[in-house]
């Protein structure tokens, strides 16, 4: 289709920590046992756009997709893996690699979305309407929108903290208006010049802006040169475009929309007198389709949707409880995504894992390569990663346990999530709680009352125990 494709793939989110770190960037967080990235790699395979580059902030954290990339994608994706200075945003990751794209339209498609809306789709629709830029908008999740955040594996009943406001005309497919982020939880206020302009819009609260954009790339390139204080596609460029489009028939010599601060307030009570007077046409009437989908004679730009239908799954892992809920969802009802064959019982057990007498593990439940289970375990709605040894009469419920965790008996985890190499002592509880990679979580008893502590991974056992030994509150008091 001639697209070239930008995978944004970020690196060592804050939102994310502690499941991120410099050996596990955010694009290798696992979902049912697989990298994020992947499902994003495969969702643009199926549509045969294989010519990709993956952008990834940070040189560790780009060495180490590179590395997973040529091994589990060799012959299957032809991928150049750019590294980017960290915390540059989306827009100036886009802006790093601008001089590497060359088609003439660009797909951009964040790394962390996993859903099962094909791209080609939006392609197609950008490339019928002539569009500037189309923007995949899909329904906002059960548990609402992953930028809520929240610290837990709970059920989906929490509410959302944020909705994107979305304007549309009445053929739902051209974007008339977009507040986003903070701007969500003011005053929403829209120009009476749009308003007039387009004669009726549509407001939406329940639709969610999946971070896949398709762009015209002079248009996207011209933004990126003009605007560089843009630093989110999501929250300057995609809006910015928006607030143009209607202003479009300003042009430079080249047919790109001149800087909002040329736009003046006579000029604006200039054009919705002519709206009104009926010299002008409506936005409506400039946006007919014609046989080409296209409207001659203006030189405007045309912002459109893609809006998926509501069996579709999308969502994207930016928090927490994204992470928490994707998880569960792909085991659960969004299980065709997972790519992996369920069993009878609606589970996957690896025919290596070792089950101990008595134990079950239930439905929507993942129990990776040689894990191990003991006696009377108990788990549900969880996913539990490669090589896993776990004791006897433990249970874990609605959480994630990475690979190599090992798990004494008689714990409780629930709500949890658990990074690799970590160590639990017998009888820990956990509820909503996030252990970072290579943790040791030990209980010890001092004056009849229970005390809990973490020692990172570079600390011996043995040698914090001395040192607790050795502080004065404590010399005594350990049993």
């Amino acid at each position: 289709m001639d697209f070239q494709v930008v995978v944004l793939a970020g690196g060592t989110s804050k939102k994310l920590v502690p499941l991120v770190s410099q050996e596990v960037p955010k694009a290798l967080l696992p979902v049912a046992n697989r990298p994020v990235l992947s499902y994003v790699l495969e969702l643009l395979e199926a549509s045969n756009l294989k010519d990709l580059i993956v952008v990834v902030e940070g040189e560790d954290a780009a060495l180490r997709v590179s590395g997973w990339i040529s091994g589990a994608y060799v012959d299957r994706l032809h991928v150049e893996v750019a590294a980017v200075p960290e915390d540059v945003g989306s827009a100036g990751a886009l802006r790093a690699v601008a001089h590497h794209l060359t088609a003439s339209d660009i797909l951009v498609v964040s790394g962390d979305l996993v859903c099962d809306v094909p791209p080609g789709a939006v392609a197609a629709s950008h490339r019928r309407h002539g569009a500037a830029v189309t923007a995949l908008l899909c329904s906002v999740p059960v548990s609402g929108p992953s930028e809520a955040g929240s610290s837990g594996g709970k059920d989906k009943t929490k509410k959302p903290g944020r909705y994107n406001i979305i304007g549309l005309d009445p053929t739902r497919q051209f974007l008339l208006f977009v507040a986003t982020g903070a701007e969500v939880e003011k005053d929403i206020r829209v120009q009476k010049s749009i308003l007039r302009a387009v004669g009726q819009m549509e407001i939406r609260a329940d639709l969610m802006d999946a971070h896949l954009y398709a762009f015209k790339r002079t248009v996207l390139q011209e933004v990126l040169e003009q605007k560089n204080s843009f630093q989110s596609i999501q929250q300057d460029v995609l809006p910015y475009l928006v607030r143009t489009q209607l202003r479009s028939e300003v042009s430079s010599s080249n047919g790109f929309v001149q800087a909002e601060e040329n736009w003046n307030e006579k000029d604006a009570t200039q054009k919705i007198q002519n709206l009104v007077r009926g010299t002008i046409p409506s936005f409506h009437e400039r946006y007919a389709f014609g046989p080409n989908g296209s409207a001659p004679g203006f030189d405007t730009h045309k912002c459109c949707v893609y809006i998926a239908s509501k069996n579709k799954y999308c969502a994207r892992l930016n928090s927490i409880q994204a992470f928490n809920d994707i998880n569960r969802d792909v085991i659960g009802e969004a299980s065709h995504l997972s790519g992996y064959s369920f069993s009878t019982h609606n589970n996957i057990i690896h025919p290596s894992a070792e089950l101990g007498s008595k134990t079950t593990v239930g439905p929507h439940c993942m129990l990776g390569e040689g894990s191990q289970l003991g006696d009377k375990c108990s788990v549900k709605r969880s996913v539990i990663g490669r090589h896993c040894r776990i004791g006897s009469n433990v249970k874990v419920v609605n959480s994630v346990v990475m690979n190599h965790v090992t798990i004494g008996d008689g714990c409780s985890i629930q709500g949890s999530v658990i990074c690799s190499n970590v160590q639990l002592q017998e009888r820990v509880v956990l509820k909503d709680c996030q252990v970072g990679a290579g943790y040791v979580y030990i209980v010890w008893r001092f004056s009849g009352v229970l005390r809990r502590l973490f020692f990172d991974k570079e600390w011996t056992l043995s040698c914090a125990l001395l040192l607790l030994m050795e502080n004065p509150f404590f010399k005594g008091r350990l049993q």
